[in-house]
Order: structure tokens, then C-alpha cells, then sequence
């Protein structure tokens, strides 16, 4: 029986918004497996996807540490954010959290104005981090509140974003439309003179101008009327015309409107290419790239079973979420995979077909969304240690080779 059980488990969780981040998730997951089977070997690789939560994450993979910082918000109000300065093989590599500085839920709901909110603060944590050494930025872009097209993380990292007459454009994606030049004289010496490396972590799907564009597709979530739609739309293209003219030369040939990832974090994709910056889809950016030291193939290799979760299963989860990610790699290497959510909600059986073999709900009994938040590290412990006493059982089972069935 004892070499039928999964002996080496590795949890590869996403984190659960509002409710615990993915090394928390990975912590009461691994402490669920523990209580059902105490001799099993479980490692721990959390998963960021690029938005809220990413720095710790990777901070506490690599043996890292996370830099507070106060800067410039969304809204032009002073902040508490941070970077993290990742350990290990990763030392060198500054993560800087979009959410940190200009995420959502730092604009108060009755502000939420895209054509006037900031991504300067981003700038500004780049610009920490390249002055505490870091040879290595890696962005996460997710979880954004701004549609500046990164006019504001470009100004607090020295350039000058001007109109016809040469004056200062004013931030938000408002005054897209009245940008005439791009002049990066000031540029932050280390990025003008290429000696520090700038990647983006981000959805490759989102692309700045066109029907798919930034203005369109995530304006009305932050707030935008059907009338600012169409004028940041113009705004970006505008704005698309003057990077590929004005960018620092090397990064000239970017296709500004509609490279992938150019529309990641209301436009902050383009702008930061436009000094240079690289591209990347999230999970090769995290997981393959070598930038955040986090190497789960090699992890996969040799795993008898694989524990993933997230705050919902459902419709959405094939659709580029860590689980999604988690599975496909997995499957390549014939390692089962088992995925833990707070919810299961509509199309959850759509992710059998993406490599997750089983799915269950951490809540038992009935409770409000706020209960299962707030008692969200009990819920996995106890989910967890439910569901490896199943694994246990089908084990058990499997060994006993239905002994008694003759007897029927």
C-alpha cells in the first residue's frame, strides 16, 4: 500500500485575493498534506502571475526581501509600496509590482477617472531599485489602475513628455492626444546607457490601439465614460506614432500599437518598451526566463503529484491563469495534477480538459464570501488534508486489489 500513496508532492499554488498570497496558500496546503500523510516529501513553489502579490511571492521563493517605498499613487497621492530584491541564483533582480503603485484598489472608488491617473509611481520604484544596485528589473504587470500609455512611469524615470508649443503634457491618458514629442535626454543613465535590463511580465493578448485595444477593452472596468473610450483610443494612437519616432533608437523597430503586450497595464507595455524594455508572456517571464529564479520544470521532474489552487475555478481558469500554466506543464511530464479552490463556479469542469485531473471546494458548509476570506488558511489546511485522506483511501483500495469481490 505505502508505494501506491504520492511520496512527493509538490503545491504550486496561485494566491487568493483578498485572503491569502500564494506562499501563505502554499504553506496551509502543504501543512493539509502533512496531516494525512507526515512521511511525505512536499516542496513548495508558489506561482505569481505578474499582479497583486508577486514581489512577496518571489521575494520569499528566492530568499529575498521586499524594499518599502513611499511613491506617487494613481492618483497623485503619496503611497506605501515596495520592491523586492530577489536572493539566490536571482540576486541582482529587482521585482517591481504594478499593483504596489498604481493598482486598482489604490484609486477610491469615487476617483476612478483613467483619463487622470498615474503610472508615475512605477517609474519611481524603477528608479529605487536601479539605485540600490539591481542590474534586473522584471515588472509585473497586472491588477493596474491606470491608461496612460506609462507617460507617468516614463517621467519619474527623467523623460519629457511635450506638446506642440514644448510645454509639459499633464499626466493621464486625458492629454494622450496632445503629445507631439518624446525626449528621453533626461533618461535615467543606466537605462539610457543599457547597463540595466528591463522585462515585463504580462498578458501577451493585450495590445494598445485597434477594437482590442487598451482604451476599449479595460477602460469601461476602470471607469471610463463611452466618450473617454473613444478619445483615449485616439489618444493612443497618437501616442503610438510619437514612440515609434521618439524611442530610444534601439527600440525603434516595436510595433507601439499593437505588439503583444503593448496594451499590459493601460498602455504602461508600450511606454516602457520605448526605453528598451522586453516583452514577455507572464509565465515564460516568471518561470522561464531565469530572471526570477524559480525553475518549475525541474521541479515537475520526479513529483508524484501535483496541488495547485486559486480564489475560483471556473470558465476563466484555462484562460492563462496559474493552474491553467501549472497543469499544461505537468502534463508534459505525466505528473497528476489536483487543483483547490475558495469557489467552482461556471464551465469548473472545463478544467479536466487542460490537463487538472480533480477539483474540490475548500468550504464545507455554507458561509459568506467575507467567512471564507477571513478563515481562508483554515479552509485549506482542513481541504487539503480532506482530500489526501481520499487519495489515500483510492490507494488503499488499489492495493487491496478488491480482495472480497469474489465474494459477491
Amino acid at each position: 500500500m505505502a508505494n501506491a500513496l504520492p511520496q512527493r508532492i509538490l503545491v504550486a499554488p496561485s494566491g487568493f485575493k483578498e485572503s491569502l498570497d500564494a506562499a501563505a496558500v502554499a504553506r496551509a496546503i502543504g501543512a493539509g498534506v502533512r496531516r494525512a500523510l507526515p512521511g511525505a516529501i512536499v516542496k513548495a513553489v508558489p506561482i505569481a502571475d505578474g499582479g497583486e502579490g508577486t514581489a512577496a511571492t518571489l521575494a520569499e521563493a528566492t530568499g529575498g526581501y521586499l524594499v518599502p517605498a513611499s511613491v506617487t499613487g494613481p492618483v497623485g497621492q503619496l503611497v506605501d509600496s515596495h520592491y523586492a530584491m530577489l536572493g539566490g541564483e536571482a540576486s541582482g533582480t529587482a521585482v517591481v509590482e504594478m499593483a504596489s503603485a498604481a493598482g486598482l484598489r489604490l484609486v477610491p472608488q469615487d476617483q476612478r477617472d483613467p483619463g487622470m491617473t498615474t503610472s508615475c509611481g512605477v517609474g519611481e520604484l524603477i528608479t529605487a531599485a536601479i539605485d540600490a544596485g539591481a542590474t534586473k528589473i522584471l515588472v509585473g504587470c497586472g491588477d493596474s489602475g491606470t491608461s496612460d500609455g506609462g507617460m507617468g512611469a516614463l517621467q519619474a524615470l527623467g523623460a519629457r513628455i511635450l506638446d506642440s508649443e514644448g510645454a509639459e503634457v499633464p499626466a493621464g491618458g486625458n492629454h494622450l492626444g496632445r503629445i507631439h514629442r518624446l525626449d528621453l535626454a533626461g533618461l535615467h543613465p543606466a537605462l539610457a546607457e543599457g547597463t540595466v535590463h528591463v522585462t515585463l511580465a504580462l498578458n501577451p493578448h493585450n495590445v494598445l490601439t485597434g477594437p482590442r485595444g487598451v482604451a476599449r477593452v479595460f477602460g469601461p472596468q476602470k471607469g471610463a465614460t463611452d466618450e473617454q473610450v473613444e478619445a483615449m483610443s485616439a489618444g493612443f494612437e497618437n501616442w503610438a506614432g510619437v514612440l515609434g519616432r521618439d524611442a530610444l533608437e534601439a527600440a525603434r523597430a516595436t510595433d507601439f500599437a499593437s505588439a503583444p503586450g503593448s496594451g499590459a497595464s493601460g498602455g504602461l507595455g508600450a511606454g516602457l518598451a520605448a526605453i528598451g524594455a522586453v516583452l514577455l508572456p507572464r509565465f515564460e517571464a516568471i518561470l522561464d526566463s531565469g530572471l526570477a529564479g524559480i525553475d518549475l520544470d525541474s521541479m515537475l521532474r520526479g513529483a508524484d503529484l501535483v496541488i495547485t489552487a486559486e480564489g475560483a475555478i471556473d470558465f476563466q481558469t484555462p484562460k492563462g491563469k496559474v493552474p491553467a500554466e501549472v497543469a499544461r506543464r505537468a502534463s508534459l511530464q505525466g505528473v497528476p495534477v489536483v487543483a483547490l479552490a475558495g469557489t467552482l463556479g461556471r464551465g469548473c469542469r472545463d478544467v479536466h480538459d487542460i490537463g487538472i485531473d480533480a477539483i474540490a471546494s475548500i468550504v464545507p458548509i455554507p458561509m459568506t464570501l467575507q467567512e471564507a476570506v477571513d478563515d481562508g488558511e483554515r479552509l485549506l489546511i482542513e481541504a487539503s488534508e480532506r482530500f489526501m485522506r481520499t487519495i489515500i483511501l483510492g490507494a488503499s483500495m488499489a492495493a487491496s486489489k478488491l480482495s472480497a469481490r469474489d465474494a459477491w
